[in-house]
């Protein structure tokens, strides 16, 4: 089982490309697509089976203390999603406690895994932010049990920063088999 889907090159490339596309498209919502694209592009031959943004749905507004409120899909690479998808499963939560979720086995979250891809085994999802306010989440998953660990935390969230989709470090809510 590995724990890294990309590494320090990569990441770096990466970094580098999100902080032209926030140069290039002054509007947040405008930057999901070419984020998901550039990531997608590096890390799909690495083992990552889908890369995707949700975004807090205005009509289902997300409530603290409560599972409600829901996510819609905003942009996406390479197949369809669920979407909406309710504040239960890892990325409703990684949004509501503002931790980024690391899943080594999708399996460990029980009836809280929203199965969009069955064959989907792991998941890394960080929660961005508009304005300094939750916004939605960047959902990565793999076919690959343990494909995700601390490389990816550290590289994806300097890549969000890049594109001025997150502000600070977040705590890691960790999922892993024993």
């Amino acid at each position: 089982m590995r724990r890294g889907c990309g590494d320090q090159e990569t990441y770096t490339r990466l970094r580098r490309k999100a902080l032209q596309i926030a140069v290039d498209f002054a509007d947040p919502h405008d930057r999901l697509s070419p984020i998901c694209d550039l990531i997608w592009e590096e890390l799909a031959p690495r083992g990552v089976s889908w890369v995707g943004f949700y975004l807090e749905d205005p009509d289902s507004p997300m409530e603290i203390g409560t599972e409600n409120g829901a996510l819609l899909l905003a942009a996406r690479r390479d197949k369809p999603a669920c979407s909406p998808i309710g504040m239960h499963g890892a990325c409703g939560q990684a949004l509501l406690e503002e931790v980024v979720r690391l899943v080594d086995d999708v399996a460990l979250l029980g009836a809280n895994y929203i199965a969009c891809d069955p064959r989907d085994r792991s998941e890394i999802v960080l929660p961005i932010y508009r304005n300094g306010f939750r916004w939605g989440v960047l959902d990565v998953d793999s076919h690959e049990v343990g494909c995700f660990g601390s490389i990816d935390v550290q590289g994806l969230s300097a890549v969000l920063r890049a594109a001025e989709l997150l502000k600070r470090d977040l705590p890691v809510r960790v999922d892993r088999l024993p």
